[in-house]
Order: C-alpha cells, then sequence, then structure tokens
C-alpha cells in the first residue's frame, strides 16, 4: 500500500503522548494531531507559533493557562461514554500554552494554520451543539465543539458517538475537492475508542478512481487519517464507538458530496420494510 491511513496507539513517551500526528510524518498540509494521557500532577507546555490549536479534554480535569487566560480545574466527565460534550479551550497562533492534569487526563491537542483572528477562550459544555443524525441502523449521536458556524481560522472538531452495529460517517461522502459551495477540500483525523476497550471498529478511506482504498481494523486510541475520499465507519456488535474528527482546509467550511451508489440510504427507502 502507498499511503497507510491508520496510526496504531504508542505507548506513552516521556511526556505521555500516545499520538503523533504532524502534517509532515501525514503527508498532507493542514492537521497536527497529538494525544496525551498524562497523570495527576504532570504538566504540558508547548508554544503555538504560526497555529491555532483547540484542547479537548477527552476525560478527566485540567487545569490550562496562556500568556493572557487562565482556566483552573475546568472537566466534567471521567470517560468520553459519558457521553455529555467536553471541556475544551480555543488558542490562536503566538501563545504558549501551559496545561496541568489535575486528574488521570486524556488530552486531545488539535491544530492546524492559525492567523490570529480570534482570542483564547474556554468552550464548555453548554456551547457545544448536540444533535441526532440518520436512521435505522444508520444513527449516531453528535457533539459540536468547533463548527464551522463557531470562530476559528481552521479548525473544525467534533464527536460522534455510534451504538454497536451501526454505520457512521455514512452514507459514504467525501470532502476533497476544492469546489466550494458545492464541496471543500478538508483533511481528517478520527481518533477513535472503544466500549468495552478491547473491541475494534472497522474504517474504510476509498476514492473513485481507486487510487485509496484501504479498510482497517481500528482499536482503542487508533487514528485514522483521511487524506481524500470516502470514509465510513462500521461498529461490530458488543462494542460502542466513540470518535473524535479534527478537519482543516483552505476554507473553512464543511461542504462535501454523498457516493451515488449508497445516497438511497438517506431516502424514505430506507429502512427497507421486511418482505
Amino acid at each position: 500500500m502507498s499511503l497507510s491511513i491508520l496510526s496504531r496507539k504508542e505507548h506513552s513517551d516521556s511526556i505521555g503522548r500516545i499520538q503523533h500526528i504532524t502534517p509532515e510524518n501525514a503527508g498532507w498540509t493542514y492537521i497536527g494531531f497529538d494525544v496525551y494521557l498524562l497523570e495527576p500532577g504532570q504538566t504540558l507546555s508547548f508554544a503555538t507559533e504560526n497555529r491555532e490549536y483547540c484542547v479537548v479534554l477527552v476525560s478527566g480535569l485540567a487545569s490550562v493557562s496562556t500568556l493572557k487566560e487562565k482556566y483552573s480545574n475546568i472537566g466534567k466527565r471521567m470517560s468520553p461514554f459519558e457521553r455529555i460534550p467536553p471541556y475544551s479551550v480555543y488558542v490562536p497562533n503566538n501563545e504558549e500554552v501551559v496545561i496541568t492534569a489535575e486528574t488521570n487526563l486524556e488530552l486531545a491537542v488539535c491544530s492546524a494554520p492559525g492567523f490570529g483572528s480570534f482570542p483564547t477562550r474556554l468552550i464548555e459544555p453548554k456551547d457545544v451543539n448536540t444533535e441526532y443524525r440518520g436512521k435505522g441502523k444508520n444513527q449516531r449521536y453528535v457533539q459540536n465543539i468547533l463548527p464551522d458556524d463557531k470562530p476559528a481560522d481552521s479548525l473544525l472538531v467534533v464527536e460522534v458517538y455510534t451504538d454497536e452495529g451501526n454505520t457512521s460517517s455514512y452514507p459514504s461522502h467525501k470532502h476533497d475537492q476544492d469546489n466550494f459551495p458545492s464541496e471543500t477540500f478538508l483533511e481528517e483525523t478520527y481518533y477513535h475508542r472503544l466500549d468495552p476497550q478491547q473491541g475494534f471498529c472497522l474504517q474504510r478511506v476509498y476514492t473513485d478512481d481507486g487510487s485509496l482504498d484501504e479498510c482497517v481494523a481500528v482499536y482503542d486510541k487508533d487514528v485514522v487519517k483521511v487524506p481524500k475520499g470516502y470514509h465510513p465507519v462500521a461498529t461490530i456488535a458488543g462494542y460502542d464507538s466513540y470518535y473524535l474528527n479534527v478537519m482543516a482546509g483552505p476554507l473553512r467550511q464543511w461542504r462535501f458530496t454523498w457516493e451515488t451508489a449508497h445516497a438511497w440510504i438517506n431516502s424514505e427507502s430506507y429502512p427497507r420494510k421486511s418482505k
């Protein structure tokens, strides 16, 4: 395979990092994505330089400070499968960030090019719009942390929950053409969690011309990279799915195209009536 879409969970390094995706090692232009598992009292610090960040507390409590702001002891959920919106912090470029874990902390650090258009802000659970999408075996629950109607320069961030046996990011759709308003070019990462943790789900990433066509078994804390093409997810009986999506591209609008063959799943003819 010429392009690997899967980043397996690594053992924690000296700073607690288990995922490290950069534009350079992903072979793309926009998205950076790291995950850290920090112990109480452990501190993570970094400079944002020419990028904006959205720091998502996937689980646990933390204090987050920048040159201009300080948010002490934020967080609420101790597992993403509590299905309540997380606390997050948006940080623009040219800032310094210090994060201190108050409990065991699972931290997602999302980044993309930043232009200094917006100040640092706390994104609380009450700021997160939630919605159900789909029907039949294509239902999922969505928590919009940083959608395209909320201020940011490049980043789009969302959480999705899919129950066992259901599909998600489906019918198959893509956003790999810079053709606004019908479609926008957006790279995307999927950070997967499974409940119970020993489970797996399946994700396929593929293009119409077949230049990319991979299907992978995804385990807890793995990341799937979507540089282009369609990217559906299928859960397995017995295991519920959570994933954190990050998207970014040259235009911060989410516009996509359905794969023609499967668009009927959105129609009134689905679910099919039993014979």
